[in-house]
């Protein structure tokens, strides 16, 4: 039974819900009786309830494909890590409201796939109007799995934002650094190149009125 409480935790990914809102009343009697039954572990995330399978389903219809949804197998060669579904969740993507799709079944058999290299972490955080956000892309932040330093991003999320788009790009982006060509970067050197050359001009002008 130690054995059970030490590899079994709560998961925040599924919450009950009252309409839009998490019912609290409900969620916090399921956690207490979690921890009186002796367990301690909880898994919570800032994007569980910020659209992540909706947003899923949408890159499958661009024509992207599903390798795990919820349950993540990482596993490490080297320096490279790949990610797979765990047997008893592959291929099936839960969707609010809807429930329990097989994606196989229903998009072919292009749309899903067994494994895949893990080169970028995307985490989703609701919108704050107050918290600022780096909008050149030049901080760069790295998280670490297995002992593998991977990038990570931050996307705010509110109404009206195509998630599926955003992740979309945001891998695109992402492979482009990493053959060597950072966007942010040429842009802020071209800024940085037009203000030195204004600069010199106006000190020119200056010095022969």
């Amino acid at each position: 039974m130690e054995k059970i409480k030490k590899n079994l935790g709560f998961g925040f990914m599924r919450l009950p819900m009252q309409g839009e809102e998490v019912d609290l009343a409900q969620t916090q009697q399921m956690v207490d009786a979690f921890l009186a039954a002796g367990f301690n572990y909880f898994d919570t995330a800032h994007g569980y309830l910020q659209g992540k399978s909706e947003t899923a389903l949408e890159l499958i219809k661009r024509g992207h494909r599903l390798v795990a949804d919820d349950a993540v197998e990482i596993t490490r060669i080297g320096s490279t890590l790949s990610g797979t579904a765990p047997e008893l969740i592959r291929n099936y993507l839960e969707v609010r409201g809807v429930g329990v799709i097989d994606v196989e079944k229903l998009f072919g058999v292009g749309a899903v796939q067994d494994s895949t290299q893990i080169d970028l972490v995307i985490q989703f955080e609701k919108w704050e109007d107050d918290k600022f956000y780096d909008r050149l892309g030049l901080d760069e932040n790295d998280t670490t799995i297995l002992d593998v330093p991977v990038p990570q991003i931050t996307i705010p999320v509110s109404a009206g934002r195509n998630l599926a788009a955003i992740v979309e790009l945001a891998a695109m982006n992402n492979r482009q650094k990493k053959h060597g060509f950072n966007s942010a970067r040429e842009f802020a050197a071209q800024i940085d190149g037009h203000i030195d050359r204004v600069t010199r001009e106006n000190e020119l002008k200056n010095q022969n009125p």
